[in-house]
């Protein structure tokens, strides 16, 4: 689904005279250590190649980064709460020092809508948005149940990081958002620093990563306890 749907959509796409495409990633292509995130690069490197193979027709694409949705069906909220509602003695940690980035479905769907806007094609788009604990997610969902720490699972990290730090020489700062640049040479010269509806980004620190553990956003229980 990830390569072979990919390239199904670039071809459809740009058969069709498609005039923008995003493609949903995930922070899980960052640096991947499982199959199922390197198949997501992939899948980010193909439609970020794709713009060059629309060429001088009007196709361009997109990638839109972003990490746990809150409530989704991949989410640890509704595992949590079903252990809640089941009354489990214990709630199980994979580790006290795991993090998370957190963005709610209405967020997500905003952000790759002001994605469209935005676009110039092959950029990658990742949101600034908050980290939370695991622990202290469990906490904000059943204060008085105490954790059983079962320990990390092959293929699964211990931070979530959405812009890699191999990748700070080509990433840009907005003031809600980050740009990473394509790989790439593209045909025709596409100045990034500046997107289409005015906005402008600066370039980062060389070394910079962003990643849940180093975020400066923060979410709190009563915070979560509001998505919730």
């Amino acid at each position: 689904t990830n390569i072979h749907g990919a390239e199904n959509v670039i071809t459809a796409a740009i058969e069709q005279g498609v005039e923008k495409v995003i493609a949903l990633s995930t922070d899980k292509a960052a640096n991947p250590i499982n199959l199922y995130g390197a198949t997501k690069l992939a899948s980010d490197k193909l439609f970020v190649a794709a713009n060059n193979i629309a060429g001088g027709r009007k196709t361009r694409f997109s990638v839109v980064r972003y990490g746990n949705v809150v409530g989704s069906r991949g989410s640890v909220i509704p595992f949590f709460q079903k252990l809640i509602d089941e009354k489990s003695k214990t709630l199980p940690i994979t580790d006290v020092r795991m993090t998370r980035f957190w963005i709610t479905l209405q967020q997500g769907v905003d952000f790759v809508l002001k994605s469209f806007q935005r676009m110039q094609g092959a950029e990658i788009f990742v949101p600034k948005i908050p980290s939370m604990k695991m622990v202290d997610l469990a906490k904000a969902m059943a204060p008085e149940t105490p954790h059983n720490i079962v320990g990390i699972r092959p293929g699964e990290k211990l931070h979530e990081v959405m812009c890699p730090s191999d990748d700070s020489y080509r990433t840009l700062e907005f003031s809600d958002h980050y740009v990473i640049k394509p790989t790439i040479n593209l045909v025709g010269d596409t100045d990034f620093s500046k997107n289409t509806v005015g906005e402008t980004g600066k370039p980062v620190s060389e070394g910079f990563e962003y990643s849940s553990h180093n975020n400066t956003q923060w979410l709190s229980a009563g915070q979560v306890r509001d998505l919730l």
